[in-house]
């Protein structure tokens, strides 16, 4: 019942050509966790029908702007790919760098153990029984303590081994494993399949041309004869 919309023509300015060529990313994308809304041109598969009747005899050269739409979204998409590996990597040094400090921790703490169980074995070579009997409960302390931070050490092998392995960002929808895949998968596809026949299309404009200008060429020259 929208007037406005039924005077509308499929090679208005305002008609999705990605939604004709099925491949507009707000429909592709729809219901999926980067569901993108409403395309800000029209959508309308009765116009899409209209298009592809009239594409059947002529050519229209609509992939043209569908190509353009696609490439603009991909590079978007790639530009957030990279953001997002950045942080990732940083993410990850992070982690690793927290590992490695609790592991030197572990290390700084059993070099206490063996200085002062060095300690109180000369104090008990000089006789200072008492002395190197205090040396020994500095020891067991020590010792708990180490124990705590060789537990939280191995702790954090799980959790960085899990970082470094899963949360790897995918090169095809800029999101986290699985994540929008398929959408992203269809999109780029389809700028694929765009790119070749917008290629091949030019190809064969091209070559229309250069055969009309030597048929006009040629007939020129034999008006001149």
């Amino acid at each position: 019942g929208d007037e406005t919309r039924q005077r509308v023509k499929f090679t208005d300015d305002r008609v999705c050509k990605s939604h004709l060529l099925d491949c507009c990313p707000h429909d592709i994308l729809a219901g999926t966790r980067m569901d993108l809304g409403e395309c800000t041109k029209i959508h309308d598969l009765a116009l899409r029908a209209d298009y592809e009747i009239a594409s059947k005899e002529r050519d229209l050269f609509f992939e043209l702007d569908a190509m353009d739409h696609l490439e603009s979204f991909i590079a978007e998409c790639d530009r957030r790919t990279e953001l997002a590996k950045k942080r990732l990597a940083e993410t990850q040094e992070e982690i690793s760098a927290e590992v490695s400090a609790k592991a030197e921790k572990v290390h700084e703490l059993n070099e206490d153990i063996g200085k002062l169980l060095a300690k109180a074995e000369q104090l008990g070579a000089e006789g200072n029984v008492d002395e190197s009997q205090k040396i020994l409960m500095e020891v067991e302390k020590v010792r708990a303590k180490k124990k705590e931070a060789e537990e939280e050490y191995r702790n954090s092998m799980p959790a960085s081994s899990f970082q470094q392995q899963k949360l790897r960002v995918c090169e095809v929808c800029s999101a986290y494993l699985g994540k929008l895949h398929l959408g992203f998968i269809q999109i780029r596809e389809k700028l694929d399949q765009l790119r070749k026949t917008v290629a091949e299309k030019q190809e064969k404009r091209n070559q229309d041309r250069l055969r009309r200008r030597e048929e006009r060429e040629r007939e020129e020259r034999m008006g001149r004869r």
